[in-house]
């Protein structure tokens, strides 16, 4: 049985590849795809089938899942034009003769009025109709989103959002990954739609006071509109659109759409997903 992991380019897909090779997957039953295979040459070198695969070029994508039996389709970071390049890998899937897709969604895709659900939701119905046999993996807002901005909460002494008191049921990337991993190589998975997130939600009030302890100084939230809490994204850097787009999955977020607590990660994994806390620490480690 030869397993197809797209995206392993990127966060997500590499730490799949990793968590079946740590499940004991054979590296010849990985095939790891991705548009700049440079950067996975190193699992290559590792025995893993390493092949090319760009969305944006859907005629090669077939060969790219050739002799693939399970492929997990890793939703792109392409926001506004990912369900096209999920449509053609779908497609090319089912041309390659695939037994199962498993595709990365959003908490709550079906329901969920964040734009970002949107095209998740489009996916999932073209999966759907597509006739492979599909399993949902629907994961809430990683840890990472959070601790990557770590140094900037404790530069300024707080975090800002438009969340008011909605909590996340963040997990790491690790957690999402590992829970991938175990849909791909286990069995009982294929028609299962499954809300992942960590065991412990949070408000980002509570966020910026876990921040604030194990860092010893003094952090606060403040919430804002989302017209200007976009503002202030696109102040520091951010796209007008991708800063809106935040500010939209804030609003979700206080509305609990990015809120799980059905237990599925917990169970996929077999063991307390990661929380705030360590992730906050382990952070703050690497700082």
């Amino acid at each position: 049985m030869s397993l197809v992991v797209t995206g392993a380019t990127g966060r997500l897909g590499r730490l799949v590849v990793e968590a079946l090779l740590e499940r004991g997957v054979a590296p010849s039953e990985i095939i790891a795809t991705g548009r700049d295979i440079k950067k996975i040459n190193d699992l290559a070198d590792r025995g893993v089938t390493v092949r090319q695969a760009d969305f944006d070029e859907p005629d090669g994508l077939a060969a790219a899942f050739a002799g693939g039996d399970k492929l997990l389709l890793v939703s792109t970071n392409a926001v506004g034009q990912r369900f096209a390049g999920h449509r053609a890998a779908i497609d090319a899937a089912r041309a390659a003769g695939v037994s199962l897709v498993a595709y990365t969604s959003i908490t709550r895709a079906d329901t969920s009025g964040v734009k970002l659900a949107v095209e998740h939701r489009e996916t999932e119905q073209y999966l759907r109709d597509s006739g492979i046999p599909f399993t949902f993996l629907r994961n809430s807002w990683y840890l990472e989103n959070y601790t990557s901005g770590l140094a900037g909460y404790l530069e300024q002494g707080g975090v800002a959002g438009s969340a008011d008191d909605g909590r996340v049921s963040a997990a790491s990337l690790a957690d999402y990954a590992e829970a991938a991993a175990a849909v791909l190589a286990t069995e009982g998975h294929a028609g299962a739609v499954y809300e992942l997130g960590g065991d412990e939600a949070f408000t980002l009030a509570e966020l910026a006071a876990q921040i604030g302890a194990a860092s010893g100084r003094e952090i606060t939230y403040t919430d804002m509109p989302a017209q200007r809490f976009a503002e202030l994204l696109t102040s520091v850097g951010l796209p007008k659109g991708y800063a809106e787009v935040l500010a939209d999955a804030d609003q979700g977020l206080g509305r609990g759409e990015l809120f799980t607590d059905s237990g599925d990660l917990r169970r996929l994994i077999g063991r307390p997903t990661t929380t705030l806390s360590e992730a906050i620490a382990a952070a703050l480690r690497q700082s």
